[in-house]
């Protein structure tokens, strides 16, 4: 009898039951239907595709533009004993030349893609070979000029639909209507079908304070709200800087950023999410991929550029659905510091060309060469050479990689890589120092295809796990096998990574797409202005705002956000003042309890009545107003 949904997520994940819109997601999909699903930060994205693919024969194709997360889910599927592969920039034309090919004939699941890769001939000289069950676009927003994170290599995601009919899965956490509608028209829906989970956090209260003092109101946050929390600032050292004061004044804290070694991020991850560190200082580089359930604060040191990137952070906070907050701090100085990324986000077009021909000179790209090459790419180095300022260097690379000439990966791993020097019969003969030296060899042979002809990848957790010996053991002896000229070694390294997609261009044929720049431009100063206008609201319901700007309309007050307390405050110290006039005056000191009530229910409809009685009593105790009768 074939597995039910709920059979496959209990065999596979553990859960007795979908969350909410899951269930219909995954039901749309196996009908064949092309379906977008909108679900919150910690909805559980993921779920809605891998539930259906492992219902249905052939392999999904996965893509993401996050490498990191693609290869978090990739072990995570095998560790729960699904064949998942992923091709990504920095892979080898071999390493993806053999993915694919298992792609193609291997019994795999799963087939992760950046989505640069798409547009390759290799891609698709597979694709036609591959028995497609779902194309699975996971970040779908990416692919509207109106999102607030558009990659053009998107774009090229429909074009896999010339080579298969398989349903598409999209799915996102941030759309606007207008970005949905682009979703859905980008990637060829036969028809419009959006499900769409509710915004609404009735746990998350949403609080603003204006301040010149920041780290005083910071200690005293963190000092009232107790449990886990995350502090987002806006570059490394500051995160370095906040968390050696949260430290001395006796607050559990460490700060997290791409700066850090993979290893020391994981660690200190892996100890905030223990519970072992309380507060996690760092930059946007944290949270993606992270389902810490019981973070009971999420507070901004500094005014998040647009409503989607803060709803996410935000977002992060009280998953478990108890009582949290997500608190922004601003100033004068972070709207004049918005008005400055404005200016400096998007350079003359001029500036932009000259960026472009720069980098690939650094990297010593001739013209018309380069095309789907790797580098390092020492962005200090690089910046001081050319005397250009980092951060108007990080945003021309920003839009060239919005528009398709490169991708870059901060501080990506780059993994320990093998060339065989000698031919085989010679290593049968060879005269080895020890005997751990053929047994690696051999096990490089039987593992890696090619590996006499090309410099490939290794996994050094599989080879020190096959021939029992430590990571130092290993690299140890790929040294020495360096050293006598049996194979070219690599080590792993960990660096600034810049992916050339296509070859060096000539000054006529280089478009810098002038009109999808002005787009661009435009569209972001309208999200920077909403934020803005967030923080100022005075008079409107911060959660209502926000739910609003992604198309959740009429909405009541949430009644627990600063702007919905303050004026329950001041409404209810009114009523109350109201309420002595009425027990003194009209109803001289004789009252009962249906009296209040009755007087509540007309005159403070809509009210919460209970705090209005608990301070009614409290005079009463004091002896100001005298007491009901019963």
């Amino acid at each position: 009898m074939k597995e039910t949904a709920s059979g496959i997520l209990k065999k596979y994940w553990g859960y007795d039951s979908f969350r909410p819109m899951q269930e219909s997601i995954v039901n749309e999909a196996l009908a064949g239907k092309d379906v977008l699903g909108i679900l919150p930060t910690g909805g559980g994205k993921s779920i809605c595709f891998q539930v259906p693919t492992m219902m249905k024969e052939g392999i999904a194709i996965v893509v993401t533009p996050l490498i990191a997360l693609m290869k978090d889910q990739v072990q995570n599927l095998r560790n729960r004993g699904i064949r998942a592969l992923a091709v990504h920039t920095g892979m080898s034309r071999n390493e993806v030349d053999l993915a694919l090919n298992n792609a193609c004939y291997g019994d795999f699941k799963f087939l992760y893609l950046s989505p640069e890769r798409l547009r390759t001939k290799l891609f698709r000289s597979y694709i036609q070979y591959m028995n497609v069950s779902y194309i699975v676009v996971d970040e779908a927003h990416c692919i509207s000029q109106w999102g607030y994170d558009f990659r053009s290599d998107y774009l090229q995601i429909a074009k896999i639909r010339e080579y298969t009919d398989a349903p598409i899965i999209a799915l996102t956490a941030t759309a606007t209507p207008k970005v949905a509608e682009d979703i859905m028209q980008h990637l060829r829906f036969d028809k419009p079908n959006m499900l769409k989970h509710s915004f609404e956090r009735p746990n998350l209260s949403y609080i603003v304070r204006r301040t010149d003092a920041k780290i005083d109101e910071l200690l005293n946050i963190c000092r009232s709200v107790p449990g886990s929390g995350i502090i987002y600032a806006r570059n490394r050292k500051l995160c370095e800087e906040i968390s050696a004061i949260l430290q001395s004044h006796n607050i559990s804290a460490s700060f997290y950023h791409a700066g850090l070694s993979s290893v020391l991020r994981s660690q200190r991850q892996e100890k905030w999410k223990s519970g072992e560190i309380r507060i996690m200082v760092c930059t946007n580089a944290f949270g993606m991929g992270i389902d810490k359930p019981d973070v009971r604060l999420v507070l901004h040191l500094d005014l998040p550029d647009s409503p989607e990137a803060y709803f996410q952070e935000a977002g992060r906070a009280g998953r478990d659905g108890l009582k949290a907050y997500a608190v922004l701090l601003w100033n004068s100085h972070d709207l004049t510091r918005l008005d400055t990324i404005q200016r400096v986000s998007y350079p003359d077009l001029e500036w932009l060309e000259k960026v472009y021909h720069l980098v690939h000179i650094f990297l010593g790209i001739p013209y018309e060469a380069g095309e789907m090459t790797t580098h390092k790419f020492d962005i200090r180095e690089f910046c001081r050479k050319y005397k250009i300022m980092a951060n108007e260097l990080n945003y021309a690379l920003k839009y060239m990689e919005q528009i398709g000439h490169w991708t870059m990966s901060l501080e990506q791993e780059l993994p320990t890589r093998v060339k065989i020097l000698l031919q085989r019969n010679q290593l049968y003969n060879h005269p080895f120092e020890d005997a751990l030296m053929p047994k690696i060899l051999e096990l490089l042979m039987r593992n890696y295809v090619g590996i006499f002809s090309h410099i490939v990848s290794i996994d050094e957790d599989y080879l020190c796990d096959s021939l029992s010996i430590s990571q130092a053991e290993l690299r140890q002896a790929l040294y020495r096998l360096s050293l006598l000229h049996i194979i070219k070694y690599i080590p792993a390294d960990s660096a600034d990574v810049i992916h050339i997609l296509h070859e060096r261009l000539l000054p006529k044929n280089l478009d810098l797409q002038p009109d999808l720049y002005e787009f661009l431009k435009t569209a972001q100063k309208n999200r920077a202005d909403k934020m803005k206008e967030y923080v100022q609201l005075s008079d409107s319901c911060r959660t209502a705002y926000l739910l609003a700007y992604f198309g959740q309309e009429d909405l009541a007050p949430c009644g627990t956000c600063d702007v919905c307390r303050d004026k329950n405050k001041a409404q209810k110290e009114k009523i109350l003042l109201q309420l002595k006039d009425y027990i003194l005056n009209d109803k001289k000191g004789n009252y009962s309890m249906s009296d209040l009530q009755e007087f509540l229910m007309k005159n403070a409809p809509g009210l919460p009545t209970k705090p209005i009685l608990s301070a009614l009593r409290k005079l009463i105790d004091r002896g100001q107003l005298p007491a009901y009768h019963l």
